[in-house]
């Protein structure tokens, strides 16, 4: 349903996500789904909950799941240390949070 809405919504990353978070809130069964999506481009990073709710935050970072939290802390850390690109900050955050979280692999 995302990708029906990003080519609704060509270029809109966040009309498409409040889009679909309308539909969600609405349909029938999809009101059901309790989960949560992260959607993100190159500008934006956002959260789809369940609720209908499209939740942006301030630095661009986002995690879901038991180690999420621990995830976004280890990420924030690390983004100041400029030699690290994108790919390694994650990959770190993710080990931290492993570490962290038992229920995080």
């Amino acid at each position: 349903r995302l990708e029906m809405k990003i080519e609704e919504h060509p270029g809109q990353l966040l009309r498409a996500c409040v889009s679909l978070a309308k539909d969600w809130r609405m349909d029938k069964y999809l009101r059901r789904l309790d989960a949560l999506l992260l959607v993100s481009n190159k500008d934006l990073s956002l959260t789809l909950t369940g609720n209908g709710d499209v939740l942006e935050t301030e630095d661009g970072v986002i995690g879901i799941g038991s180690g999420g939290n621990y995830a976004i802390a280890a990420a924030r850390a690390l983004m100041p240390v400029g030699e690290l690109g994108a790919e390694e900050i994650a990959t770190r955050s993710m080990k931290i949070a492993a570490d962290l979280c038992c229920y995080t692999n």
